[in-house]
Order: structure tokens, then sequence, then C-alpha cells
């Protein structure tokens, strides 16, 4: 039964530590925004890397949103870029989230000042 247990709790779930946004540049051209992210993750290979974030208007809504297709263990952090995000008149800040293989969406967001 001792055995039984330990090897129930050993082959329970692994939670990886969830993507974390360092940085985020973002620029206007013309009607549309162009956001740079830059993220850190312990990818390990295909079975868990940051494969995604994302844009948020405050209130939720997804405004754009960047897959990442293969994992970067050997690039942390990380940048990449998304472009064409059509942001709504008037907003003056949005919400950025990451995603990640194993854990889904991170439950943080940082917010960006759109100057």
């Amino acid at each position: 039964m001792r055995y039984l247990i330990l090897s129930l709790l050993l082959a329970g779930p692994v939670l990886a530590d969830p993507p974390t946004i360092e940085k985020v540049i973002a620029s206007q051209s013309g009607d549309t925004w162009r956001f740079d992210v830059t993220i850190r993750h312990p990818d390990t290979g295909w079975d868990d890397y940051a494969d995604g974030w994302r844009v948020l208007d405050m209130d939720g809504n997804e405004l754009g949103l960047r897959v990442l297709h293969h994992p970067h263990v050997d690039e942390q952090p990380f940048t990449r870029s998304l472009g064409g995000v059509p942001i709504p008149a008037g907003t003056t800040q949005v919400q950025i989230q990451a995603r990640d293989s194993v854990g889904g969406w991170s439950e943080g967001t940082t917010v960006v000042d759109l100057n």
C-alpha cells in the first residue's frame, strides 16, 4: 500500500513554471499596432514550451494572437512580434498574456500603456 501511494504521487501531473513576459514594445503604424513581446519560459522541448501570447483589451477581449510553433530551449528569453493588431479608438491600455503548452494561459497579464 505504501508503494502504491508513493507511485500515485510520483505519477501525478507536474506543473511547470508559467511563461514570464519580460518586455513589451508597442508601436502604432497607421490604424494598427505592432507588439514586440519578450518572454522567458523554461522550455524543455516539445513536451513543455511557451506556445503563444495574446493582446487583450482591459475587459479581457482578445485583440490579437501570436502563436509560437516551436520550443525555444536554447533561446531564452526570446522576442517575437505581431503586427496589424487593430486597437479600438480611445484605448489607452492593453494587456499581454502568455501561454505554455502544459499550463495554458498564465493567470497574470502585463499592462501596456499605448502612448
